[in-house]
C-alpha cells in the first residue's frame, strides 16, 4: 500500500470516529432541559342565586353552557323572598358571593346600581325578539341592567264545553242578541259571566260562577287598569302619582262591578287568591278565571276540567287588551369575582333561551321560543300567551324601590275594601291610596 492510500485510510477512519464521538452522549453528560409546563388554569365556577323556578328553566341552559364552555355553574336555590335578601345583604356588605341573580322584575329598582350594564347584549336583533314590555322593565335610567329569563301573563282560562254546547250558544243570542263566543271585552265578559252563573242542581245554591276576582292579589286589577287606558299603574311613565285618575276609578268601579253589582264572582270574595282561584277552577266552579299561562300544562288529570280547557288573550277594556306581566331577570353584580364569565352565561342563556320550555313550568323570554312551540301539541296556550304579552297595553309595573309595601299596605286593603260592597265610592278608596301612599317613608 502506497503512503498516499494508508494517508487516505487513516483520514476516512478519523473521521468515522469524530462522527460518532459528535453522535454519542457522554455518561456524564446532563440531558438538555425541557421547557417547563404551565399549570392548567383553574376552572371558573359561577354561582347563581336563585329560587326553584328558575333553577328548573335555566337547567338545561346551564348544562349546555359548561359542556361547550367548561365553565361550571352552581345554582344556590333559595325561596323566593331570600332571594331578594341574600342579594340586599350582599348589596349592603359591598360585595357579592354570586355572579348571576336570577331576580323578580319588581326587585330591580332596588338592585339596579349593583348589576353591571348589558347594553352591549341587546342589539336591534335582540330587541325585537322579547316582549315590548319586557325590553322596557330591562332599563333603569337608560341603561339595560337585566336579560330576561321568562316571562308570563294572565291569560282567560275557559270550560270550552259550555261554549261549544248548541243549546247555550242558543238561550245565550236569545238573551243578549249576539252571539255565544269566548269574550274579548269588558262587557263581553259580563255577558258571558252573568249568563253561566247559576245553580246546576237546583238546590237554591249557586253552584257555577261565571267568574272570579283575586282581592288579595291585585296584579288582577292592575291588568283591567291598563285595559281602562292608564299609561302607567298607580305610577306613570315620568314617576307622577296617578291612581286616582279617570282609568283607575273605572277598572276599580268595573272589577268590583263583578262582585258587587252582577253577582257573577263566589261570595268568599275576600279569601280568593291565586291558590283559592286556580282550585275552584280544576273544580269546575268557574266558567271562565283570568290566571297566568304557565297553569295550562300544570291543570290535574283527576280535576274536574282536564280535557276541557281553552286559553284565549286577556280581555280588553276602553283602552285596548293588556296584563301585568310576571318576567324575571338575570343580573350580574358588578362586585362578583367572575363577571366576564357571568357576561358570557346571560347572553348564552339568552341565546338559548327556548331550552326552558322543555322545564315543568314551560316558560321563555323570547317571542321566537314561543313561536317555535305554539303548534305543538300541549302547547296550545301559547298563542294566547303571546298575544296577551304582545297586547298594546300591556306593561310593567311602577320601577319604584316600594312596590312591595305599596302593594301590601295599600292596594290589597283598598281592594278588599271595595269589594265589602259598603258604598264607599271607588273615588274615594283612591283617593285615600294616594294619601297613604305619598305618606310612605
Amino acid at each position: 500500500m502506497s503512503k498516499k492510500q494508508v494517508f487516505s485510510l487513516f483520514s476516512t477512519i478519523l473521521l468515522v470516529l469524530v462522527l460518532l464521538s459528535a453522535c454519542a452522549t457522554p455518561a456524564t453528560q446532563a440531558p438538555a432541559a425541557e421547557a417547563p409546563v404551565a399549570a392548567p388554569a383553574e376552572a371558573v365556577t359561577l354561582n347563581i342565586l336563585v329560587e326553584g323556578g328558575g333553577h328548573s328553566l335555566q337547567q338545561a341552559i346551564a348544562d349546555k353552557f359548561t359542556a361547550e364552555t367548561g365553565i361550571v355553574v352552581n345554582f344556590v336555590e333559595v325561596p323566593y323572598q331570600e332571594v331578594y335578601d341574600k342579594l340586599a345583604a350582599e348589596m349592603a356588605a359591598g360585595g357579592s358571593a354570586y355572579d348571576v341573580a336570577t331576580v323578580d322584575v319588581i326587585w330591580l329598582p332596588t338592585f339596579a346600581p349593583f348589576a353591571t350594564p348589558l347594553d352591549d347584549l341587546y342589539t336591534d336583533e335582540v330587541k325585537a325578539d322579547i316582549f315590548p314590555s319586557l325590553v322596557a322593565d330591562a332599563q333603569s335610567n337608560g341603561t339595560f341592567i337585566g336579560m330576561p329569563t321568562w316571562a308570563n301573563a294572565e291569560v282567560l282560562y275557559y270550560q270550552k264545553s259550555l261554549f261549544e254546547d248548541p243549546a247555550e250558544q242558543e238561550a245565550f243570542k236569545v238573551k243578549y242578541n249576539y252571539d255565544l263566543k269566548v269574550p274579548t271585552t269588558w262587557q263581553e265578559f259580563v255577558d258571558v259571566a252573568e249568563f253561566f252563573t247559576r245553580d246546576l242542581d237546583g238546590d237554591g245554591t249557586i253552584d257555577m260562577y261565571g267568574a272570579d276576582v283575586k282581592t288579595k292579589n291585585p296584579e288582577e286589577w292592575e291588568a283591567a287598569v291598563l285595559q281602562a287606558g292608564s299609561n302607567g299603574v298607580v305610577y306613570d311613565a315620568e314617576g307622577n302619582l296617578i291612581i286616582d285618575n279617570q282609568a283607575h276609578v273605572d277598572a276599580l268601579q268595573w272589577y268590583s262591578d263583578l262582585h258587587c253589582k252582577y253577582n257573577v264572582t263566589p261570595p268568599n270574595v275576600n279569601e280568593i287568591d291565586w291558590g283559592v282561584s286556580q282550585q275552584l277552577f280544576y273544580d269546575g266552579k268557574l266558567a271562565m278565571e283570568q290566571f297566568w299561562g304557565h297553569n295550562y300544562r300544570s291543570i290535574p288529570s283527576d280535576a274536574k276540567v282536564a280535557g276541557n280547557v281553552g286559553v284565549a288573550p286577556m280581555i280588553a277594556g276602553a283602552g285596548g287588551a293588556g296584563a301585568i306581566p310576571g318576567p324575571w331577570f338575570n343580573i350580574i353584580p358588578a362586585t362578583g369575582k367572575n363577571v366576564e364569565a357571568a357576561k358570557q352565561y346571560v347572553q348564552f342563556a339568552y341565546e338559548n333561551n327556548v331550552l326552558g320550555i322543555e322545564a315543568p313550568l314551560a316558560l321563555a323570554a323570547r317571542i321566537s321560543a314561543y313561536q317555535s312551540y305554539m303548534d305543538k301539541p300541549g302547547f296550545e296556550h301559547f298563542a294566547a300567551l303571546i298575544d296577551t304579552l304582545n297586547a298594546p297595553k300591556t306593561m310593567g309595573r311602577p320601577m319604584v324601590t316600594n312596590w312591595n309595601e305599596i302593594t301590601n299596605e295599600v292596594l290589597t286593603p283598598m281592594l278588599q275594601q271595595a269589594f265589602t260592597c259598603d258604598g264607599t265610592p271607588v273615588i274615594e278608596l283612591l283617593a285615600n291610596a294616594k294619601a297613604q301612599i305619598e305618606a310612605l317613608p
